[in-house]
């Protein structure tokens, strides 16, 4: 499938994105990710030390978060058309949580380049806390 961006050219700001629906974070999604990312802190998977450390037992990567949102950003953008990409972190995400990563097109501009876009994303709960929020630019080629 073409990404949605590239694909639909008539894309105006104000355009809302096919939502990224990702099911809930489990604990051996957590593992995983420390092995995959070399992030060991215990945090993230064991549930005695989340605790002593004030956050109420395990937490998820902000890196994993991150990662749910840039999977979104290459369903409606080629991945090589990706110039600038960055987030703030804003609630802890836990074990349970099923992500949903929204976008919205805020930007649109023709140049000899291409067309620059300007995709302004969040990642939001099951109970719509936001996680995650962020901007990217990319310049999709001429057609």
């Amino acid at each position: 499938m073409e990404p949605y961006l590239l694909h639909n050219r008539e894309a105006e700001v104000g355009t809302e994105l096919p939502a990224l629906e990702k099911p809930p974070v489990t604990r051996m999604q957590l593992i995983k990710f420390a092995g995959a990312s070399g992030d060991f802190n215990p945090i993230h998977t064991i549930e005695s030390v989340g605790q002593e450390a004030g956050l109420g037992g395990v937490i998820a990567h902000g890196m994993l978060i991150m990662g749910f949102v840039g999977q979104a950003l290459t369903t409606w953008v080629p991945r090589a058309s990706i110039k600038k990409f960055g987030v703030r972190f804003s609630s802890i995400t836990r074990p349970g949580d099923a992500i949903t990563v929204r976008g919205e097109l805020v930007g649109k501009e023709e140049t000899d380049e291409g067309v620059w876009v300007k995709i302004k994303v969040q990642a939001v709960d099951q109970k719509n806390e936001v996680k995650v929020k962020g901007t990217c630019e990319a310049l999709l080629p001429r057609a």
